[in-house]
């Protein structure tokens, strides 16, 4: 198991392709992602509110196949530090204090300004936008995140999805930088 570890925020994590994508590069064993039940309410709350079709037990289902696909995920014991914590945005102080809780080095969100580098500094925590995070891991392993990305297209059935798809799914969610790098290993996708 890798020791290097990454809080997912919510925002993350409820774009459900971005989730996807997330989910199998921490199958990869290049880091450890976790998160928390209060992340998992936040990224739940967030996808009911945005898909009226999707139900609550739908939810809970990827909830619970998300928490037993990766290992050692859920941070608990955080509690304490919340109050203790400054953040622009007072209701991301959980965040915060469970990557420091784990000892992560990063907290992967769309957010950053509500995580900056002067709040995160002293704990040796910094915020990266998925793409950064993702093309991080590309740099360290190629085929890695190529074989993630590859297990993620073939395991979509309704519909399927072309790697130009896929890709392009992967644009409209801010990725351009992890499709740059994709797309030069398209072969492999």
């Amino acid at each position: 198991m890798a020791s290097f570890t990454a809080i997912y925020d919510a925002c993350v994590l409820h774009p459900a392709p971005l989730r996807d994508l997330l989910l199998r590069v921490a199958l990869t064993n290049l880091f450890r992602a976790r998160w928390t039940e209060e992340i998992h309410a936040e990224w739940v709350r967030s996808v009911l509110e945005r898909r009226p079709d999707l139900t609550l037990e739908q939810l809970r289902r990827t909830r619970d196949l998300m928490d037993t696909s990766v290992p050692d995920c859920l941070v608990t014991g955080h509690e304490g530090l919340v109050d203790s914590l400054k953040l622009p945005d007072q209701n991301d102080r959980h965040v915060l204090a469970a990557a420091i809780r784990c000892q992560a080095g990063v907290i992967v969100t769309y957010n950053l300004a509500d995580f900056p580098n002067a709040a995160l500094d002293p704990y040796g925590v910094s915020a990266q936008h998925p793409d950064e995070f993702v093309v991080h891991l590309f740099d360290l392993s190629p085929a890695a995140v190529c074989a993630a990305v590859r297990d993620q297209r073939l395991a979509l059935s309704r519909p399927t999805r072309s790697v130009r798809e896929l890709l392009d799914t992967f644009l409209s969610l801010g990725l351009a930088g992890t499709v740059a790098a994709l797309e030069t290993m398209q072969d492999l996708l």
